[in-house]
């Protein structure tokens, strides 16, 4: 993926620590969307706001030796992170074997139930496809634009960053989105689960546009608490002039995303997963390989990718996508 020496280095150290405490990360996220599930929104907002000042304090603390932390480089990074996963996790678990929960876990009395499986995978695998689009589009990507070198490799990791930042941001709304979508579909109430879908995705349509907006006009107010190498924040400028702008178009197709999940209608998602992976690393692949273009060049077959996934699910669901599959 372009990653060299020291460069190399550090991303194994990091996602060493990542990956050997990924359990952490999983049961975190599926403790999290069980509490949910009762209706208790509270507690997992709780958590994830309550951890985050704590995770941004941690990491440098880690990193660099504050105080009585030792000093484990990028290394502090990726530990802070498990940690903070495998606290939230038990604080989850904690809630749900305790009888303050609508659901009360019994890990000691479990029992497989084959049907139970299968509803489960009926909607958790698309989205498990879902994610490995995503991320095997950021790791084409990633490779492309290593090719031209650490700096530049290193800026487009800055400014993509903050796109990452917007899936978090998305996640709030999308928690209310498949609970509230998913209980007016359930009841037979498809006009008004269409409405909370359309409402939730405008306003995170909304607030993905207005970072994208501001990151394109002030792309160094970001990219330097990062940095300071003209180089590196020459590519993470033209990264965030350019893909910043079509960040709304990401939070539409995110929203949209959640929505389908609580209708257990997730074909066109996939399908708009699949038009941004086969569009940003294919046309990016042509566009420097074939065509000889650069970084830019890159960039803005990002954005158009990026404006094809919130487009494609914004038609289907207007063409009435959710009716194509109505259970009796």
């Amino acid at each position: 993926m372009g990653a060299r020496a020291g460069a190399l280095e550090a991303a194994l150290a990091y996602s060493n620590v990542i990956f050997a405490g990924a359990v952490a990360v999983w049961l975190f996220n599926t403790l999290a969307s069980v509490v949910r599930g009762t209706g208790n929104m509270l507690l997992p907002a709780s958590v994830v706001l309550g951890g985050s000042p704590i995770l941004v304090t941690l990491s440098p603390a880690l990193i660099f030796g504050w105080g009585p932390f030792p000093r484990l480089g990028v290394t502090g990074a990726a530990v802070a992170v498990v940690a903070y996963y495998a606290v939230g996790t038990l604080v989850f678990f904690a809630y749900l074997v305790s009888g303050r929960s609508l659901v009360r876990l019994s890990p000691w009395t479990v029992r497989f139930e084959r049907a139970l499986f299968r509803d489960i995978l009926r909607v958790g695998a698309p989205s498990l496809v879902n994610n490995i689009q995503t991320n095997l589009t950021i790791v084409l990507l990633t490779a492309l634009v290593g090719s031209f070198g650490t700096f530049a490799l290193a800026g487009y990791g800055m400014g993509v960053r903050l796109e990452y930042l917007q899936i978090p941001l998305v996640f709030g709304f999308g928690s209310a989105l498949v609970t509230m979508v998913g209980t007016n579909f359930g009841a037979g109430q498809d006009a008004r689960a269409r409405r909370v879908a359309w409402t939730g995705a405008a306003m995170a349509a909304g607030v993905t546009e207005s970072i994208g907006l501001v990151a394109a006009l002030f792309p160094h107010g970001w990219l330097a608490l990062f940095s300071a190498e003209p180089d590196v924040l020459s590519t993470g400028a033209t990264y965030l002039r350019i893909v910043g702008p079509t960040y709304g178009f990401f939070g539409l197709g995110l929203a949209l995303y959640f929505a389908s999940q609580g209708a257990g209608r997730l074909r066109w998602p996939l399908v708009a997963g699949l038009s941004r992976l086969v569009v940003a690393a294919g046309g990016g692949w042509i566009a420097v390989r074939v065509l000889g273009g650069g970084l830019s060049s890159i960039f803005v077959v990002m954005a158009l990718a990026l404006a094809l996934f919130g487009t494609v699910v914004t038609v289907a669901l207007h063409q009435g996508a959710w009716r194509l599959r109505r259970t009796p």
